[in-house]
Formats: structure tokens, sequence, C-alpha cells
């Protein structure tokens, strides 16, 4: 019977080894993705200073963000909380670290970041993120843009789902120049949001949500007809034009989503892509580009992967300009989304090679130097050392291994063994 409560905190994910196995899995696919991309590995501190984490954040992030407590040491051990996502951090370190980096730098981040947001379902407060970033210095070619959602797309097909993914993009300027040109500029944070959950509620709710924000019912329409527009890239490029040449922000939202979308055709991904307007993404440093990835054939599963570009979020940190753009893959909640629809394959091997049995303590030493040579091949081995029966040390040893030496009297002495492998 148990002591005390050990099941993990609300909002926190823990595996059996299996599946701990398989997730571990995703995150290797995406790792070597990245990497055969170009992208190259760094790891910033998990715990980092209030003023850092915060200095772009607000609202919910502030509320969410778990703080470390410890008795200070020093002015620098206070105020410092664990990291919400991976892009802030990055900021910083690319400032701290300018001078020594090569730009455009490409850059991935692998780790668990850390939200206190109310648990539920699919939703974890310790997560694992995978991002892609590409940082410019003074500037950065949009070209980048296609190139981190290229590099996504690839991950996703590493997965093997058996079912499509679809990048769904949009970019920022466009709205914001649509929005500016209906005389609405004061309203746009809160029109960005009315859109940004337009799909969770059905059309009446976003029509009152806009005109709970006091807009005419005429430029509700064109806001309901513009978010409607999704599809290929000249089909939308076409549709948005038919608004005319609204103003220079506009214009050159169009044209940045025509260059990203074609990069992406050219580059053969034309059926994995489609222009939507309703993607506006909800945090507030995306200043153009910015995507979502779905499962068409699984709608209920929401966005899998998101991000988008940002001009301005180093400019906390640095009078030098260095815009981005970047992409996370929330592998936690993706995990267990895939799960719940069955879209997991199980491990087709064992997590173990081989499993080397001595059939008493007199075989440990010679078991030992079998195990070493299996290992220097390349295998995973294990030893099973208990003192049970040899049948019952069979069947451990075939619920964890793909083969089975058995090591007794006459190995030992011979110096030779049998591999056997399990059904």
């Amino acid at each position: 019977m148990k002591k005390m409560n050990t099941s993990p905190i609300s909002g926190m994910q823990e595996l059996l080894p299996e599946t701990q196995a398989i997730f571990d899995r995703y995150k290797n696919v995406i790792s070597e993705v990245y990497h055969n991309h170009g992208f190259l590995s760094i790891e910033t501190p998990i715990i980092d200073r209030n003023e850092i984490l915060l200095a772009k954040a607000g609202g919910d992030t502030e509320k969410q963000i778990y703080k470390v407590i410890k008795t200070a040491e020093s002015e620098d051990d206070a105020d410092q909380a664990l990291r919400f996502d991976h892009t802030v951090p990055l900021a910083r370190y690319v400032v701290e670290h300018e001078n020594e980096l090569t730009f455009p730098f490409k850059v991935t981040q692998i780790g668990r970041n850390f939200r206190g947001e109310r648990a539920q379902k699919g939703r974890f407060r310790e997560f694992y993120q995978c991002d892609v970033d590409v940082i410019g210095r003074g500037n950065l070619p949009i070209y980048y843009d296609a190139d981190v959602i290229a590099t996504l797309l690839d991950a996703f097909k590493g997965f093997e789902l058996g079912t499509p993914v679809l990048a769904r993009i949009n970019n920022r300027k466009i709205l914001s120049g649509f929005v500016e040109a209906m005389g609405l500029s004061e309203l746009s944070g809160k029109i960005f949001g009315v859109i940004d959950h337009a799909e969770k509620v059905s059309p009446e709710a976003t029509r009152e949500a806009f005109a709970e924000l006091g807009i005419e019912n005429a430029k509700i329409n064109q806001l309901v007809k513009f978010i409607g527009i999704h599809g290929g890239r000249a089909s939308v490029t076409q549709a948005l034009r038919e608004f005319g040449d609204l103003n220079d922000t506009y214009k050159k939202g169009i044209a940045e989503l025509e260059k990203v979308m074609l990069a992406l055709e050219m580059d053969g991904r034309g059926t994995d892509i489609e222009a939507d307007m309703l993607i506006v993404r909800g945090l507030d440093y995306y200043t153009g580009t910015v995507f979502e990835f779905v499962l068409p054939e699984y709608k209920q599963v929401g966005s899998v992967c998101g991000g988008g570009r940002y001009e301005n979020l180093a400019g906390f940190f640095t009078e030098q300009e260095l815009p981005g753009v970047g992409g996370s893959i929330g592998l936690t909640r993706l995990f267990y989304v895939l799960n719940e629809n069955n879209l997991v394959k199980s491990q087709e091997s064992k997590p173990i090679d081989t499993a080397v049995i001595p059939i008493t303590e007199n075989e440990i030493e010679f078991a030992m130097r079998v195990a070493k040579d299996r290992r220097d091949q390349g295998e995973k081995v294990t030893i099973v050392a208990t003192d049970k029966r040899l049948g019952d040390k069979l069947t451990y040893a075939a619920k964890l291994a793909e083969n089975g030496i058995v090591v007794g009297e006459n190995e030992a002495k011979s110096g030779t063994y049998e591999i056997k492998k399990f059904n």
C-alpha cells in the first residue's frame, strides 16, 4: 500500500517505457530533420530572469509563469522563473552572443518548457517544444519563411502518420492593412483576437463579437467576407486584390504571402499548403508571415504546429535589428492528440536487442564478457542476473529483448554461445 500520493502533478506527462520509446522516436525524427535542413542546436537555460522572460509578455503569460522560489544569496538570484517558450530566451541568446554567431543564424531548440495554465485534456503544464528559427542581422530575406515551413512539413512526414498534413499560411500585414483601410486600426488587437477564435465558435458568434466592438454592420460584412478567403496562391491573391490597392501595408502583405507560397510550390509542396485569412496567431510579436499546421482528416485535433515572422522581438534587449522567423512543434500535446486518435504507431521492435541470461552466479563473469562483446558490435544489451528459475528468466527477457543468449557451464568453459530469437 502506498504511503503517500505518488501520482504526477496535474498537467505533467508521465509515460511507461514502451510509450516513452515511441515519444523519443518522434523527438529524434524531428531533431534529425531539423539538422538535415541546416539548423544548429543550442540549449538555453530553463531558469531565466523574470525581466527577460516577461519583456514581451503580458496578460495570461505573466499569470501562468512558474517563479523560482529560493533564498537569495545575491541580487542575481532573485526574481527568476522557468521559461514558458524558447522564443524569448532565443532573443536573449542571440543578443548575448551576436558577435560570435554567423547570420542568418539557423537554430533549433528541443526541450521542456513550463506554463502554469489550467490543466485540461491535451494541455500540459510541462511540455516539450521543438523549435526552428532563423535570425537575421539587419534584414532577413522572405525565403527563410518558406524554409522554416518546409522544414516543419518534412518533420511531420517523418512521423509516417498515414494522414495528410496541411500548412495554412497567412501574413499579418494583410489583415493590418485591411483593418487600417476600414478605419479600425484602434481596434486591430481586438479584431485579431476575434478572428483567432472564429473557428472555435459559430459564424453568428463571430459577427456578434465584431458588433460588440462597435463595428457597423457594413464593415462586419466586409470582415466576414475577408476572413472567408482561403485556397491556393493564385485564387487567394486574386480575391484579395479584388478589394483594391488599399494601402502599402496591405499590398506588401499580399506580395510576401505570394513569395512564400511560390517558394514552397517550387519546392514541390503545392499540395501541402493553403493560404487562409483565418490564420492570425494570437501572440502579438508576429509581424508578417504566420502559419498553422492541421490534419484535415482530423479537424477536431486543431493546430498541431505553428509559427511566424517577428521583426521586433529582440528590440527589448538591443538596438540592433534582429528580425526572425520560426516555428514550433509542441511535441507533448501533439503526441497526446495523435495517440488519442490512434495515429501513433507502436514500436515494431523491442527496446533491447539482446538479453544475456546466466543460469547461475557462476556464469556472471562470462555473461559480462558476452554483453560487452555484443555492445561493442552496436547492440543494446542487458544481463538478466536474477536468482529465479531459467524459465522465469526467459519469460522476463522475452518481454524486453529481441534475442536471448543463455550462458551455462558449457558456454562459460568453451567461450562460445548461441543467439536465439524470441518469438
